[in-house]
C-alpha cells in the first residue's frame, strides 16, 4: 500500500471535494430530467428530428448518462481508500465532469432540434469523460500495483468500447451495432454492480449490526461468508447470460441464468442478518441484490413465453442502475461527508421504497394490463418521485462541508 503525505488538494467548492458529491448530485439531477424528457417523447410532447432513434438515445442516457455518472463518482472516490493514491478534486474534477455535462445537453438537444454535427460532438465528449476517468482509476490501480482491481479496470475499458461502438453505429446508421453496444453496456454496468456488492455489502452488514442508530455499539459481532469460488461461478454463468442474450440462444440464457441467480441467491442467504430491517442503508441494498436475482430468474423464463425479453432487461437495469445505485449513492453521502449512516433522512425509507414500487410496476404490471403506455407514465412518475426525494435529502450534504471538518 502506498502512503501518502502529500498535501490535501484545495477545491474552490465544497461540491469539489470528492468525486461522489459532483456526479452523485448531477447524476440524480439529471435522473429526474432524462425521464422527464422520455416521458414527453412517449406521449408525442416531443420530438426527436435527428437521425438518432430516441429508444436509443433513452437506452444511451441511462447507461452512459446516469449509470457511468454513478460508477464514476464512486470509483473517483473508493479507488482513493483503495490504493492510497490520490483522486482529482477541485478544478481537476470539474475538467472531467464537464464533458459529462455538456454531452448530456447535447445529446437532447440535438436529438430535439435535429443536429446530427450535435450528436457526434455529445458522442465526443462522452468518449473524453469516460477516457479521463479510466485513466485516472488506472493510474491509481497501477501505482498501487493492486493487481486485484484489474477486474474493475477491465469493465472499464469494456465500456469505453462500447462507447465507442454506439458511436460508430449511431454515425453509420446502423441500428445493430447500437443495440449490442447498449446491451453489452449494460451487462458491464451489471458486472461491475457484482463485483463492487460482494465486496461492500457483506462488510456493510457486519458493520452495521455491530452498531445501534444512535451510533452507539451494540456489541454483535458478524463474520458474513465470502467464498471465491461463488464469485468464479456467478462471474463465468453471468458471461453464459450476456451471451445467450445476445446471439438469441434461449437454452444458453436459462441455463446460465439459473446458476448465477443460484450462486448469488446462495450468497445472498448466507449474508442475512435480522438486524438490517432496524437500517434502511442496509435493506435497501439487500434488497437490490435480491432484485437481481429475480432478475436473472426471469431472464431464464421469459424466452419460453409470449412475454417480451425486454421486461427482464428492465428489471436488470432497475435493479442494478436503479435500486443498487440509489441505495449506494445514499451510503456514501452520509458516510463521506462524516454522518451518522445509521440515521439517515427520515424520508430515505420512502425514497427507497418508490424505486421499488417503480421497478415492480415496470416490469410486472405489464404481464397484467393491456395499457403499456399508462403503465410506463406510472414507472416513470415513481422514478422521479424517488430521485426527487433524493435530492431534497442528501442534495444539500453533497454540497457542504464535512460536519467533522475533515477534508472530503
Amino acid at each position: 500500500m502506498l502512503i501518502n503525505i502529500a498535501k490535501p488538494q484545495k477545491s474552490p467548492h465544497p461540491v469539489l471535494n470528492l468525486g461522489f458529491r459532483i456526479f452523485f448530485l448531477s447524476a440524480s439531477v439529471f435522473a429526474i430530467i432524462t425521464m422527464v424528457a422520455w416521458h414527453l417523447l412517449l406521449i408525442g410532447q416531443v420530438q426527436f428530428l435527428a437521425v438518432l432513434n430516441p429508444i436509443f438515445w433513452h437506452g444511451h442516457e441511462m447507461l452512459f448518462g446516469y449509470g457511468c455518472a454513478v460508477i464514476a463518482g464512486f470509483l473517483l472516490t473508493a479507488v482513493k481508500a483503495w490504493t492510497s493514491v490520490p483522486m482529482p478534486v477541485g478544478w481537476r474534477l470539474f475538467g472531467i465532469f464537464v464533458p459529462w455535462l455538456i454531452a448530456r445537453v447535447l445529446w437532447l438537444g440535438a436529438g430535439i432540434i435535429g443536429s446530427d454535427v450535435g450528436l457526434v460532438m455529445a458522442w465526443l465528449c462522452d468518449v473524453l469523460f469516460w477516457v479521463l476517468t479510466t485513466f485516472v482509476v488506472t493510474r491509481a490501480v497501477w501505482l498501487a500495483r493492486q493487481k486485484r482491481q484489474a477486474g474493475i479496470v477491465a469493465k472499464l475499458v469494456l465500456l469505453l468500447l462500447c462507447q465507442l461502438g454506439f458511436g460508430v453505429g449511431m454515425m453509420s446508421n446502423e441500428q445493430a451495432w447500437m443495440s449490442v453496444s447498449l446491451y453489452v453496456a449494460l451487462f458491464l454496468i451489471v458486472g461491475v454492480v457484482l463485483t463492487i456488492g460482494r465486496r461492500v455489502l457483506p462488510f456493510f452488514i457486519e458493520k452495521g449490526v455491530m452498531v445501534g442508530r444512535d451510533g452507539k455499539p451494540t456489541g454483535e459481532q458478524v463474520a458474513l461468508p465470502n467464498a471465491l469460488w461463488r464469485d468464479r461461478i456467478s462471474l463465468i454463468s453471468f458471461i453464459g447470460v450476456a451471451i445467450g442474450t445476445l446471439l438469441s440462444q434461449p437454452v444458453l440464457l436459462t441455463v446460465s441464468a439459473l446458476v448465477c441467480a443460484g450462486v448469488n441467491a446462495w450468497r445472498l442467504i448466507g449474508w442475512y442478518h435480522q438486524g438490517i430491517w432496524q437500517k434502511p442503508l442496509l435493506w435497501s441494498l439487500y434488497l437490490s441484490f435480491w432484485g437481481l436475482v429475480v432478475s436473472l430468474l426471469l431472464l431464464a423464463w421469459l424466452p419460453w413465453t409470449a412475454y417480451s425479453l425486454s421486461l427482464a432487461v428492465h428489471s436488470l437495469a432497475l435493479t442494478a442502475i436503479g435500486m443498487t445505485t440509489v441505495a449506494m449513492m445514499a451510503r456514501v453521502s452520509l458516510g463521506h461527508t462524516g454522518r451518522n449512516i445509521h440515521a439517515p433522512p427520515k424520508l430515505t425509507a420512502l425514497m427507497f421504497g418508490l424505486m421499488i414500487l417503480c421497478v415492480l410496476v415496470r416490469v410486472f404490471l405489464p404481464m397484467m394490463v393491456d395499457d403499456y403506455l399508462q403503465v410506463l407514465s406510472y414507472s416513470q412518475l415513481l422514478w422521479v418521485m424517488c430521485f426527487v426525494l433524493f435530492v431534497i435529502g442528501f442534495g444539500r450534504m453533497l454540497m457542504q462541508p464535512r460536519i467533522d471538518g475533515i477534508a472530503g
